[in-house]
């Protein structure tokens, strides 16, 4: 893969892609924004849209579609049973994947919904290289443990291996001879892995683990929702995927999974998911539960109009000059990021740009939640909306102690094909004078505490007067304006 093909001058990415159909945004004023914060709790994902400038909570079901994708969607069938609309996409994804059967789900957290059913119950164990907070909030309320068993690259903030969503094989083999084969529900592989900085896997990993998996007689399970970042960091930096293509990278994947599972709201940039395999027990198994809690088996909680684009959306994931568009730009970020001092999670990985929130406000304690703040803080001085990733993510222990998350990261997505490359700048602006007002920000404290996936709509209260006094010293340096 030639770099020249995707950037000009000094590593500036280069779009490939023009833009034909455009949404307006607003910036209101940091007097508003502050208001809105306020009334959002502290949580970003109570933001009203209105209020927000750049959406980079996540690249969830925010991707742009194609055009050949919005095209695809006046063909579908909308029949209850036996759409063609399913047909096609089925033919597409045993293209691609090589696996025979298909079980279409509204998204993700649906898939380890019906996973977690079937394959968990209490005392059950899932190795796994990282967490992603519904899949464990899943494998939990069905009375498993979920074991990660990262490598010790994976929670070095700066670092330079290539691979940190690798599975530690040591750690893995230990973890079964000590608990039994027979206890351990699945092995799950996150591409991507999102909690951690949108850290990629290794195919050489991926075959290492699969030896475990037949040596024990253990499924091995991997979640695709970020496959197409992986991919292109396969292809990148991984010296067995070199001279591979895209579509021969993909199939030497998912000869290795027994389950591939996928949100559609990242992978094919509609909204939807699935699960796929080649075993006939497995279809069966979770055949049932797909009318119970999703729909019918040949839509499954998908709109037939979303199922069309994604079968588009999941031939243009095999395409370089698709998946390349993430990584490259949130590599741009992060360098600039990096060059002016900020902390932020090296190599730069898929998903978006990950700012360290502990040391960029190392003065604050995990216990006050400082990529909460971070989150807040940034919002009040740009409009931009990122997501905390770090102990407000996690969930309480069953004491009702504080757990600590490894990482405290604010996480700015980077959907695709959404932001110009001025609005990036913007927000690499943004965020630098924000460093450098960086004493001014204070930690938060719960007032509204749900009990399960609180980061979602939980609600919090400044400590002290910081905000109001981060809003003067705005003014101060902008003015109103921006």
């Amino acid at each position: 893969m030639s770099e020249i093909k995707f950037y000009y001058g000094e590593n500036v990415p280069l779009e490939m892609h023009k833009v034909r159909v455009v949404q307006k945004l607003d910036l209101v004023p940091v007097n508003r924004r502050l208001e809105a914060i306020t009334e959002a709790g502290n949580n970003t994902f109570l933001l009203k849209n209105r209020d927000v400038y750049l959406d980079m909570l996540t690249d969830s079901g925010v991707n742009a579609m194609s055009d050949k994708q919005m095209a695809a969607m006046m063909e579908a069938d909308d029949s209850y049973a036996g759409s063609e609309t399913f047909t096609r996409l089925e033919n597409k994804l045993q293209q691609i994947f090589n696996m025979k059967y298909f079980l279409p789900t509204h998204q993700g957290r649906a898939c380890e919904h019906i996973l977690a059913k079937v394959y968990v119950e209490p005392g059950s164990i899932v190795p796994m290289n990282y967490h992603f907070t519904t899949t464990k909030a899943h494998i939990t309320l069905c009375g498993g443990t979920v074991e990660e068993i990262f490598i010790d690259e994976a929670l070095k903030v700066k670092s330079t291996d290539p691979f940190k969503g690798d599975i530690d094989i040591h750690k893995l083999n230990a973890l079964i001879e000590k608990h039994g084969a027979a206890n351990i529900a699945f092995v799950r592989i996150e591409a991507g892995t999102n909690l951690i900085g949108g850290q990629p896997v290794s195919l050489k990993n991926m075959q290492e683990v699969r030896k475990i998996c037949d040596t024990y007689g253990i499924m091995l399970v991997y979640d695709a929702s970020l496959l197409a970042d992986n991919l292109y960091f396969n292809k990148e930096r991984e010296d067995q995927c070199k001279d591979m293509s895209i579509r021969e990278i993909t199939r030497s994947i998912a000869d290795l999974c027994d389950i591939i599972y996928f949100s559609a709201r990242k992978l094919g940039c509609v909204r939807g998911g699935g699960i796929c395999t080649n075993r006939n027990d497995v279809y069966m198994k979770l055949r049932e539960l797909i009318p119970l809690y999703e729909g019918f088996l040949t839509y499954g909680g998908m709109s037939v109009r979303e199922m069309e684009a994604l079968t588009v959306g999941l031939e243009e994931t095999m395409d370089e000059n698709m998946i390349n568009q993430g990584p490259i730009f949130i590599a741009y970020m992060v360098s600039e990021l990096q060059k002016r001092g900020v902390p932020v999670v090296t190599p730069a990985g898929g998903l978006g740009c990950h700012i360290d929130a502990m040391q960029f406000l190392s003065h604050i304690p995990q216990s006050e939640y400082p990529a909460g703040a971070l989150a807040s803080a940034l919002y009040i001085i740009s409009g931009i909306r990122g997501m905390e990733r770090g102990t407000l993510s996690e969930q309480r222990s069953s004491d009702g102690s504080e757990t600590y998350a490894h990482m405290e990261l604010l996480r700015l997505a980077l959907p695709r094909r959404v932001f110009t490359l001025s609005q990036v700048k913007f927000a690499i602006d943004r965020i630098s004078w924000l460093y450098e007002n960086r004493e001014i920000v204070r930690g938060l404290n719960f007032i509204e505490e749900p009990k399960i996936l609180r980061f979602f709509f939980g609600k919090l209260k400044p400590i002290g007067e910081w905000q109001t006094m981060l809003v003067a010293k705005f003014k101060q340096d902008f003015g109103n304006s921006l």
